[in-house]
C-alpha cells in the first residue's frame, strides 16, 4: 500500500510564502510508503541487522529528533522510528532497506539547525548518528583529521589543543560535524578562517540507494573530476548521508587577546567595523551585539559578567606580542574617532573565556526571553556586501520597531553576515515572519543572500527562487533527482518536491 504521510501540508504555511517554487517534473514519481505495516516490516529488517537496541520508538526521542525550541515541528512531522547505526556499513544497510521499501529518511547529529531542517515532513525513519562519534585519526604533520559525523567541534578542538592545533569553524554549542557539513555552517572564526566548506577535504557518503561514495582522497588540492565534496557541503542531507569526513586543521592562534568597544549607536559600531575590515587589519574575529542581545545575556544568567546594554563590538586578536599590540591600537583609534564610550582588552585566559563565551551564548540567551512556552523564536540569517551593512542593520531595527515587535540584530559583521532574532507571542507569528521575510528580501535587493550560514530548510524554500532564480532552483532539483530519484533523503527541504507540500 502506498500512501502520503498524514498532515504533510503542515510543513509550510503558504500565506507566509507567496512565492511558491515549481514542483519537480511530473515524470518523477513521489511514492513513499509510511504505512504502519511497511514501517514495522522495515524495523524488523533493521533489528536483524543492527540489533534491538538500535531501533527506537520512544515518543520523547521521536519528538527531540525533529523538533527543538529554536526550530519547532508539529507532531505530524515526527519520525515513526529512530535508528542508531555504528558504522558506514550500517548506514548503507539502512538506506538499502528504506530505498527498497520507499521509506523517507531524515538525519540527526547535534540538532542545532534552524528553519525546520530536522522535521520529518513525511514521517519515515530518522537516522541518529549519536553512536558514530569517534575521531578516527589525527594526521598532525598533514594537518588533517578523520572523524565520524557525531563528533562535536568543541570535543575535536579539545583533542587537538595539546598538539597546538585547532579546527576553526565554530557554530553554536553542541553542533556536530555531520550537521555542520550539511548546513555549511561557519561562526565567529569565519572572518579570518572561512566557512565549513573551506575545511572539508573529503567525505564518505551513503547515497539514497545505499551505495557508498568516497568523494576524494586526502591531499589538500585535487582537480580530479567534479568536486563532489563541495556539492555535498550545504546540501542539508538531501543528497547523501555523511558517515566519515577528512577535515583540515591548522595551528592554534598564538598570544590571543579579546577586545570590547561599546558605542552610543549601532551605526557607529558598524561604521567602526567596516573601517577595520577595509583597512586590511588581520583581526581574528569581529562581532556585533546590540543592546537587546546583551540584555538577553544578562537575563539568562549564562554569563558570569553583567553587560552594559549598548551596541558593542567584540574583537579577537592573535599573533606576536608586537603584532597584537599594533592591532589593538589601530582598533582603539578607529573606535575613538566614532565616539566609542568604552574600549577594553584582555589577554587573560579566564577573561577571554568570559568575554567570548558571552558572544557564544547569545542564541540560548535569546530563547530564554520567551515569557510563555508558546512564544515563538524566529530569526533571519542574511548577509550583504559590507558596504551595505550599516544601512541594512539600521533598516532592520526600524521595521522591527514599526511592527511593534522586540528583537535583536547581531552577528558576524566581519563578513557581512547578521542575525535578526524576534521573540513574539504565537498570535504575532505571521506579523513577525513578515518582518523576517522583508529583511531577507532587502538583503537580496542589496546583492546579498537570505542565509549566510543556517541553510534553507523548510521556511526559506520559496524565497530561494528570488535569490537564485527559477533556473537555479531547477538545476538543484535536477541534481536531487539524479542522486535520489524517489526523494527519500530529507524530503521537502531546500525546495518543494510537490507544489502543495
Amino acid at each position: 500500500m502506498t500512501m502520503k504521510s498524514p498532515d504533510a501540508h503542515e510543513c509550510s504555511d503558504d500565506s507566509m510564502n507567496p512565492h511558491i517554487t515549481k514542483s519537480l517534473p511530473s515524470s518523477v514519481a513521489i511514492s513513499h510508503d509510511v504505512s504502519d505495516g511497511n514501517i514495522n516490516g522495515a524495523c524488523k529488517e533493521l533489528v536483524a541487522h543492527l540489533g534491538f537496541d538500535c531501533v527506537v520508538s520512544d515518543g520523547d526521542i521521536l519528538r527531540s529528533r525533529s523538533s527543538t525550541p529554536w526550530s519547532p515541528a508539529p507532531p505530524s512531522q515526527y519520525p515513526a522510528k529512530v535508528v542508531t547505526p555504528r558504522t558506514t556499513a550500517d548506514v548503507s544497510e539502512i538506506m538499502k532497506i528504506c530505498s527498497r521499501r520507499r521509506v523517507p529518511v531524515t538525519a540527526f547529529s547535534g540538532g542545532t539547525s534552524f528553519y525546520g531542517a530536522l522535521s520529518a515532513t513525511r514521517r519515515g525513519i530518522c537516522i541518529d548518528f549519536k553512536l558514530m562519534d569517534q575521531v578516527l585519526a589525527i594526521h598532525e604533520h598533514d594537518l588533517d583529521v578523520v572523524v565520524q559525523p557525531a563528533v562535536e567541534w568543541q570535543d575535536l578542538n579539545a583533542r587537538l589543543e595539546p598538539l597546538g592545533m585547532f579546527f576553526p569553524p565554530d557554530p553554536g554549542a553542541g553542533a556536530r560535524i555531520g550537521g555542520m557539513i550539511a548546513m555549511s555552517c561557519s561562526g565567529t572564526n569565519a572572518y579570518r578562517h572561512g566557512t565549513m566548506r573551506d575545511w572539508v577535504t573529503s567525505m564518505t557518503v551513503v547515497l539514497a540507494d545505499g551505495s557508498t561514495v568516497k568523494t576524494r582522497q586526502r591531499p589538500r588540492k585535487s582537480s580530479a573530476g567534479y568536486d563532489l565534496s563541495s556539492l555535498l557541503v550545504g546540501s542539508e542531507g538531501t543528497l547523501g548521508l555523511v558517515t566519515e569526513a577528512v577535515l583540515k586543521i591548522t595551528s592554534l592562534p598564538q598570544n590571543q587577546h579579546v577586545g570590547l568597544a561599546a558605542f552610543l549607536t549601532t551605526r557607529a559600531a558598524v561604521s567602526t567595523a567596516i573601517s577595520l575590515i577595509t583597512s586590511g587589519l588581520p583581526i581574528d574575529a569581529l562581532e556585533l551585539l546590540d543592546p537587546y542581545s546583551l540584555g538577553a545575556i544578562n537575563h539568562s544568567g549564562l554569563s558570569s559578567r553583567q553587560w552594559e546594554e549598548k551596541p558593542t563590538l567584540f574583537l579577537r586578536f592573535s599573533g606576536s606580542s608586537q603584532a597584537v599590540q599594533e592591532q589593538i591600537q589601530m582598533a582603539r583609534e578607529a573606535a575613538a574617532t566614532r565616539g566609542c564610550e568604552m574600549f577594553e582588552t584582555s589577554g587573560n585566559r579566564q577573561e577571554i573565556d568570559v568575554i567570548w563565551g558571552a558572544r557564544k551564548q547569545v542564541g540560548p540567551s535569546l530563547v530564554s526571553m520567551k515569557q510563555d512556552p508558546t512564544d515563538v523564536f524566529m530569526s533571519a540569517d542574511a548577509a550583504v556586501p559590507i558596504s551595505a551593512l550599516a544601512d541594512m542593520i539600521d533598516w532592520a531595527h526600524s521595521i522591527i520597531k514599526e511592527a511593534g515587535l522586540i528583537g535583536s540584530t547581531l552577528g558576524h559583521v566581519g563578513d557581512g553576515n547578521y542575525h535578526t532574532a524576534i521573540i513574539c507571542r504565537k498570535a504575532e507569528e505571521v506579523k513577525a515572519w513578515s518582518v523576517i521575510e522583508s529583511i531577507q528580501r532587502r538583503a537580496i535587493q542589496l546583492e546579498g543572500t537570505i542565509t549566510g550560514e543556517h541553510g534553507i530548510g523548510l521556511k526559506l524554500r520559496d524565497m530561494l527562487v528570488e535569490e537564485v532564480g527559477d533556473n537555479g532552483v531547477n538545476m538543484m532539483k535536477a541534481i536531487k533527482t539524479a542522486l535520489d530519484p524517489h526523494c527519500l533523503l530529507n524530503p521537502d527541504k531546500v525546495f518543494r518536491i510537490e507544489p502543495d507540500v
